[in-house]
């Protein structure tokens, strides 16, 4: 767009500030690729000031000063800094705030403003010496959601792509049999998302633990409210939930496709070593149990990741404790053990009554005198762990509080994994040694922890530790039990309902129900191997054992819990993140059936998610359908994150021979965002996963993106590196460019004719149009240009190229209304039909081949005339330009004169030199009859009206410059009407042979009036009548 279109826009400028946004947003934020659009705001900033003044507004500006301050620099050949800075000067010491907050554009107005501020309040000193100044390209990333997230998540995204490409290449060749090699690769993802885990947390604990507390004040936020740091809490949550998904992944690999070499790194299952007999301990049936059972080995490791989730990612004990601690009223650490309010209560009883011995619930007058400080509930009378459940009786509020607080640290480190020593430990401190043995019959206890079997863990007997579960499943359903305690009790025993009342998150309603699987599972084991060893009590099908394995509820699978945790209300917000339900898929097997509901949608959106409006009906088509319960899950195509995870554990099943339906859509929704990301060199390693057309499809969509010669090299060597077809993926990328072009119209089948002159005017001769090419270029024709320039740096590809070219020119003319011509002259600019033959030929004459032009001359030729009317086109819009500079009162023997008339001659002669291939044989030479229907099509819309335009100039050029002109004139009229020309057809098919006439008239007159009046007089231009506006 021209200086003069700009300014006629509202805000006057506004395209060209909104081209460099766009400009740095297709070139990575690299600055110093939109020189070009930031010097045309420039101008036409400049302008604006001249015609309006200095008080002139416009948001799409700088203010004056800064704007002259600006060209001076430009002026002076100062450039900026590698970072962006503008190189210090004394002129910068008078800059104000104002005038630093005012360099932006609309729309980053206050986002600027903020970010100034912020600079200027930590730094110290003029803002324009410290040395994280920022640039105009900062001022972007705030406004470019995607790049901030691939600037924050770039490192990774790299680290990724490296770890994925030394497993291609360690296992290039070499079958998989097992998860081995597999296993690798996600422990190397888990890494980089633990380490990554490791750096937020330095930064982001705090304000996690005052969020966990409720506490709404963030130290990491500055007055303005804004984060100092470009990740969040938000950041470090959702990596831990990707640390623990790999980890879940990888154990999931180990459950299905246990390798066949198992070593430490890995989960070893039991393996059946000796039959059981009545003297085994309960260390080897319990491995005899996982090593037969599949399911309730899966499900065990399902729990022992749970464990390690909860101990890496959940709040300290302390934490978790701490406002019951508080309620206590004891002081911190629950050190202060025992009841110490109620046992106050009952020795000031004692003494009252003056009694030795202990009180008994049916002590005279116990129930009234003995009670709670509020008066509500009697006390206990004694002091033993069973006192309240056996005399039904409470404890003063403090105790209470402090008995909950204990079971609810007990509750936690079994939910945390943490082995019966640790336990142990923790109640000895407290002195409550009893709790612990409450946990000490758990079968799990004594295998994992050290990897062996203890001697102290077989010591109490595998039968007293059945009878024990069994007490505690009973003690779980005790009506006096608190529902920490149950829960404990429940932890042990396997009694599902007694966990569930303390669940609140996802992780521990599965947790709950894997562990209650398992135990149950045992049990019903030890009853079906050993039956002689139980208890009668216990092994009684109509005894206590029944009831306590059935507990109200059934085992469900875990396809099924993963459903009723979406159904439950505690859980369903939960639920439907995309880490859970990615989470929920690996465990409940329905991985595939995520991957394809999930990649449908993506596949849906892929081409609406640049238009606000078509994201918005998308998403909420697709919402409407997950509440319809047509599509179970939703995945939004802007979870870069979760998107990343998938499309890598669909590798990674790739990798083992599972196949995956969907998974070339989260491929090529990842291949879209690393694109915009900038991170284009990492493309085609992840396009090489993708099948054959679809890696070229994706290629094609992402490569016109890559502009520098050195990027496209760098490109290129991947792509053969990876066996991406280089040719074939450009071929795409121009049809599609051209299908997705708004101009295109499939319909229309005919070119539009040309518009080069105004329209008729009484008396005179048509005039030419000033600009007629235009100079708007719309981004589908840019991306075509774009991907045409790669051909110069093909080898062995002349055919393809010609053919490339030439279906470009022709798309490019056939657009109605002249809506391609400056685009085609961009092409013919860039990449010129000169410039691929001299690299052609070079690279034949190094390679000792012969020309294979020679071997497609016809190609070549249509190319070259196509380029050649380009050019013709070209010459006359300049000479047109040089017309509207004619000095107002122009006198040919004045200096200024005489230059204007040499620059008119060089641009006729310009015009002269590009019309003489369309004057003869011009698209003549069809290689078959289709190729001469669109042939005669173009002739028949572009040279009658460029030879009309012709004639045009030379009848004005020769007012000024030479009557030889109109003798030319004359004889391109006798070369159209010759018998051997091939230019009449074109205006008889056309319907323009009047307007041939009507010109070469106008000529004759035109020739008289020279020979009266002479060249360059005034009575000869108002003789002949010629553009009266741009005359004098």
């Amino acid at each position: 767009m021209g200086v003069d279109e700009a300014l006629k826009t509202d805000p006057p400028c506004h395209p060209l500030a909104c081209a460099i946004q766009d400009c740095l947003f297709k070139n990575s934020y690299n600055q110093d690729k939109c020189t070009s659009q930031v010097n045309a705001l420039y101008e036409c900033c400049n302008t604006f000031y001249q015609r309006h003044g200095d008080d002139a507004k416009t948001v799409s500006c700088p203010k004056p000063s800064l704007l002259r301050l600006k060209l001076k620099q430009q002026c002076q050949g100062r450039q900026p800094t590698t970072n962006g800075e503008l190189q210090p000067e004394d002129e910068t010491s008078d800059w104000s705030l104002d005038d630093l907050l005012n360099f932006t554009v609309e729309g980053t107005d206050q986002v600027a403003k903020t970010f100034v501020s912020l600079m200027l309040t930590l730094g110290s000193g003029s803002p324009l010496n410290t040395p994280a100044w920022p640039t105009i390209s900062d001022v972007h990333r705030a406004l470019r959601p995607l790049q901030a997230d691939a600037d924050r998540v770039g490192k990774q995204v790299e680290q990724f792509a490296e770890t994925l490409d030394r497993h291609c290449n360690d296992t290039r060749g070499k079958p998989q049999e097992d998860c081995t090699h597999a296993l690798k690769v996600v422990n190397g993802y888990r890494r980089i998302a633990r380490s990554t885990v490791q750096s937020l947390q330095e930064i982001h604990a705090p304000e996690k633990q005052e969020r966990a507390s409720g506490s709404v004040e963030t130290k990491s936020r500055n007055s303005y409210g804004e984060s100092l740091h470009s990740t969040t809490v938000d950041d470090l949550e959702q990596w831990q939930q990707e640390e623990q998904t790999w980890h879940l992944l990888g154990v999931m690999l180990q459950v299905q496709q246990p390798s066949q070499s198992p070593s430490g790194k890995y989960l070893v299952r039991p393996t059946i070593e000796l039959e059981l007999n009545q003297y085994s301990s309960e260390s080897e049936v319990w491995s005899q149990f996982l090593a037969k059972d599949d399911q309730a080995w899966e499900r065990h490791c399902v729990v022992q990741w749970l464990k390690t989730c909860a101990m890496a990612s959940a709040p300290a004990i302390e934490d978790v404790v701490r406002e019951l601690e508080t309620d206590a009223d004891r002081g911190s650490g629950l050190c202060a053990h025992s009841w110490l309010y109620t046992k106050e209560a009952i020795k000031g009883q004692k003494r009252l009554r003056s009694w030795p011995q202990a009180l008994a619930p049916d002590s005279p007058g116990i129930d009234t005198s003995l009670r709670n400080a509020d008066k509500s509930e009697s006390l206990v009378t004694q002091l033993d762990p069973d006192a309240v459940t056996r005399q039904a009786r409470g404890l003063e509020h403090q105790d209470v509080n402090y008995e909950r607080a204990t079971w609810l640290a007990c509750w936690e480190m079994l939910r945390r994994g943490e082995d019966w020593n640790s336990i142990r430990g923790w109640c000895q401190d407290r002195v409550e040694n009893w709790r612990a043995i409450a946990v000490r019959q758990d079968p799990r206890h004594h295998l994992f922890g050290e990897g062996k079997a203890s001697s102290s863990g077989t010591a109490a007997g595998w039968q007293s530790r059945a009878l024990w579960r069994k007490v505690c499943a009973l003690a779980a359903q005790s009506d006096g039990a608190d529902q920490f305690e149950a829960a404990v009790y429940g932890a042990v025993s396997g009694h599902l309902p007694s966990m569930k009342k303390v669940c609140c998150r996802w992780n521990d309603y599965l947790f709950a129900h894997y562990n209650c699987y398992v135990l149950r599972a045992f049990d019903e084991y030890i009853a079906r191997s050993l039956p002689n060893r139980l208890p009668h009590s216990l092994s009684d099908e109509a005894g206590l054992l029944k009831s306590h394995m059935t507990s109200g509820n059934r085992a469900i699978s875990g396809k099924q819990f993963v459903t009723s945790m979406r159904e439950l209300k505690t859980t369903s917000e939960e639920a439907k993140r995309p880490f859970k339900l990615l989470q929920g898929s690996l465990i409940g097997k329905a991985f595939d059936e995520f991957v394809r509901n999930n990649g449908t949608l993506l596949l849906q959106n892929m081409h609406c998610l640049g238009s606000s409006s078509s994201y918005a009906k998308f998403i909420q088509n697709a919402e409407k359908s997950q509440a319809e319960g047509k599509i179970p899950v939703l995945i939004k195509p802007n979870d870069y994150q979760i998107i990343r995870v998938v499309s890598h554990i669909c590798l990674t099943y790739k990798g083992l021979g599972v196949p995956t339906p969907g998974a070339e859509n989260f491929l090529d929704a990842y291949i879209s965002f690393l694109s915009r990301a900038g991170k284009q060199q990492l493309l085609p390693l992840y396009a090489s996963f993708l099948s054959q057309e679809r890696a070229i499809s994706c290629m094609a969509r992402e490569i016109r993106l890559v502009v520098e010669n050195g990027e496209r090299q760098t490109m290129m060597r991947l792509m053969k590196q990876y066996g991406i077809n280089l040719e074939r993926v450009l071929n795409k990328q121009l049809r599609m460019s051209i299908k997705r072009s708004q101009d295109h119209d499939e319909k229309e089948s005919r070119y539009q004719t040309l518009c080069i002159l105004d329209s008729k005017k009484q008396g005179e001769m048509r005039t030419i149009k000033n600009g007629f090419m235009g100079s708007a270029i719309t981004d589908d024709q840019h991306d075509l240009i774009n991907g045409f320039e790669w051909y110069l740096l093909l080898d062995d590809c002349w055919d393809e190229t010609m053919a490339t070219g030439t279906l470009l020119y022709m798309y490019l003319f056939k657009l109605s209304g002249s809506k391609g011509l400056a685009a085609a002259k961009e092409m013919s600019k860039r990449v010129s039909f000169s410039s691929l033959y001299h690299r052609h030929t070079r690279r034949s004459s190094m390679n000792s081949d012969p020309p294979k032009q020679a071997q497609s001359r016809g190609q070549s030729n249509t190319f070259q005339n196509l380029e050649q009317l380009v050019h013709a086109l070209n010459a006359l819009e300049a000479w047109q330009a040089e017309i509207m500079k004619k000095p107002r009162d122009f006198d040919m023997s004045s200096p200024t004169g005489k230059t204007w008339r040499d620059s008119l001659r060089k641009a006729a002669e310009s015009i002269e030199e590009h019309m003489q291939p369309l004057l003869r044989g011009w698209l003549q030479y069809p290689k078959d009859e289709s190729e001469a229907v669109v042939f005669e099509q173009i002739r028949e819309a572009c040279l009658p009206e460029v030879l009309l335009a012709y004639t045009a100039m030379m009848n004005f050029s020769a007012q000024y410059l030479s009557r030889s002109y109109l003798l030319k004139s004359m004889e391109l009229g006798a070369m159209i009407a010759a018998p051997e020309s091939d230019l009449a057809g074109c205006f008889v098919s056309s319907k323009r042979i009047p307007e041939m006439v009507d010109a070469l008239a106008v000529t004759s007159m035109n020739m008289l009036a020279a020979e009266e009046y002479g060249i360059g007089s005034k009575k000869m231009s108002a003789k002949m009548g010629l553009w009266g506006s741009t005359g004098s």
